[in-house]
């Protein structure tokens, strides 16, 4: 398979966070994709995690296939909302792409403005090799960023919950307050700090065992 135009699929991850940015990838392959590697290829969140890191080894080495990754942080996520913040970080991911597509697959029913043609696909990840390439790229580097940043604040379980609020991060975030890596404007991490500073009368950020 050979493409006639330059088409970039992207993806974001992290949307569904209380902490840590939201990381974007971009994908773009010219050259024939492997038939192993395409059968391989899917929705991040279907692929197990040792099969995730093989499958961005083989991307990051695949001969003519482009990738950008870019993130939106936790402080830009509070002043323009997740939604803006998750458009922001897939602008720049296709903008580090060292081709410009003619087009641009976008995973979701709705496209930011990338300067070219854009297409949202409502499950794209599904349905397009270079949305989940892409899918995969940002899940692993975000996943490795989370592991990272949960070496100094390992209370709140990040190199497994990788920010999403699962039952231990919700009950880390009440019994320790947020970090400075939770998005504060969340409704949920609002409440869950409430209720440390009201039970422990501590202040929202802590270092204590963090």
């Amino acid at each position: 398979m050979h493409y006639a135009i330059e088409i970039a699929g992207v993806d974001e991850v992290g949307v569904g966070c209380i902490a840590g940015p939201v990381v974007a990838a971009a994908v773009m392959f010219q050259g024939l994709i492997p038939k192993e590697l395409r059968c391989r290829l899917d929705d991040s969140k279907k692929v197990k995690i040792a099969l995730r890191e093989q499958i961005f080894m083989q991307l990051m080495n695949l001969p003519q296939t482009y990738i950008g990754i870019a993130a939106a942080s936790v402080a830009e996520i509070l002043v323009l909302n997740i939604k803006k913040a998750a458009g922001l970080a897939m602008q720049r991911a296709v903008h580090k792409l060292s081709l410009s597509p003619k087009l641009v697959l976008v995973d979701g029913n709705s496209s930011p403005d990338f300067g070219c043609m854009a297409q949202p696909i409502i499950k794209g990840d599904g349905l397009s090799f270079s949305i989940a390439a892409a899918s995969i790229v940002a899940k692993v580097i975000r996943d490795r960023l989370m592991a990272r940043l949960s070496k100094k604040w390992p209370a709140y379980g990040w190199d497994k919950n990788v920010g999403y609020p699962t039952v231990f991060h919700r009950q880390a975030l009440k019994e320790y307050g947020c970090s400075p890596h939770h998005r504060q404007g969340f409704i949920t991490v609002k409440q869950l700090s409430f209720q440390m500073n009201f039970l422990n009368k501590k202040a929202a950020f802590v270092s204590k065992m963090l």
